[in-house]
């Protein structure tokens, strides 16, 4: 029986633990290092299959561009498999955009690994990621369905292990433009490898894992391990990001931003006040919330 629609199917969001540029393509690609996170903030989205080869979308919160990296991501995914089936996409939007936090790739992912079951493809994971990287450099997380060292421009994965771990998540109100922050004159481009650096991996290996500190003591509020290289060119080009950062540092002892911003995290301990406590807190017109880290994709069954 040909399956005729799907429901609230998730989207999460995801952050940067550590972001390295570790030096710059010939073609002006920037080489990075990272790992990649998924997190419980997601976006929500519903498929309908249509018999006529249409693809139309509809935005059930905020107006998303006429054509979108959901959209696009659909027609490639059409003309990539010789279908006949359209579809109909409802978005609801919740993860914020111009975060840094990787919704809209998110999304296209979701169409991806969504359309293929709608529309019966059975595409294994391997063919969904190959489409995925001619979307956008983080579509392919998001296909790839687990928490990843990334590096080169984003197209190399490996699983990486990360507990589930508690983030306070905060977006001010500003967002950031990601080629104007990459552009920068301030960021640097030749951080050391944590891959190559032996320490260096054993040091993030047990920042991951929320490992002890010396004498035994485990540490599980602080971000011990690296920075993100696109922080200090968000921070002057943008005084909320900093302000963010400072707000969070000032409440849980740490603070991050996430891909080029303008969200900022920090790792809490169990002892984190009430959600509500420090959410109202918050100043006008910034959002958040206390998220949980996840082991894998929502959707990972999807394909094999």
């Amino acid at each position: 029986m040909t399956l005729r629609a799907l429901y609230d199917v998730p989207a999460p969001a995801k952050l940067n633990l550590f972001l390295h540029v570790v030096g710059r393509r010939p073609d002006g690609y920037h080489l990075l290092e990272s790992v990649f996170v998924l997190i419980d903030w997601a976006d929500t989205l519903h498929f309908e299959r249509r018999d006529d080869g249409l693809l139309c979308r509809h935005d059930l919160g905020e107006a998303l561009p006429a054509d979108d990296l959901c959209l696009r991501a659909a027609r490639a995914l059409q003309t990539a498999s010789g279908t006949a089936a359209g579809a109909d996409i409802s978005i609801l939007k919740r993860v914020p955009s111009g975060a840094g936090m990787g919704g809209g790739s998110s999304d296209a992912a979701t169409v991806l690994l969504a359309l293929n079951r709608l529309w019966g493809l059975d595409w294994p994971r391997q063919k969904l990621l190959a489409l995925a990287a001619t979307l956008g450099a983080d579509v392919p997380f998001f296909v790839f369905g687990r928490n990843a060292l990334v590096q080169g421009i984003g197209e190399q994965l490996s699983v990486q292990e990360v507990p589930p771990h508690l983030y306070a998540v905060i977006k001010p109100a500003a967002s950031l433009p990601t080629a104007d922050i990459f552009n920068s004159p301030l960021l640097r481009r030749d951080s050391a490898s944590a891959i190559l650096l032996g320490s260096l991996v054993s040091e993030a290996q047990t920042w991951l894992a929320g490992s002890a500190r010396a004498g035994g003591e485990v540490e599980v509020g602080t971000i011990s391990f690296g920075r993100n290289d696109l922080q200090p060119p968000a921070q002057a080009r943008c005084s909320e990001v900093a302000e963010a950062a400072r707000w969070l540092e000032d409440r849980f002892g740490n603070s991050r931003m996430t891909g080029s911003g303008s969200a900022v995290f920090a790792r809490v301990g169990t002892g984190v006040p009430p959600e509500a406590t420090w959410l109202e807190a918050m100043p006008s017109g910034w959002v958040g919330r206390l998220c949980r880290g996840l082991p894998q994709h929502p959707l990972w069954g999807w394909t094999d």
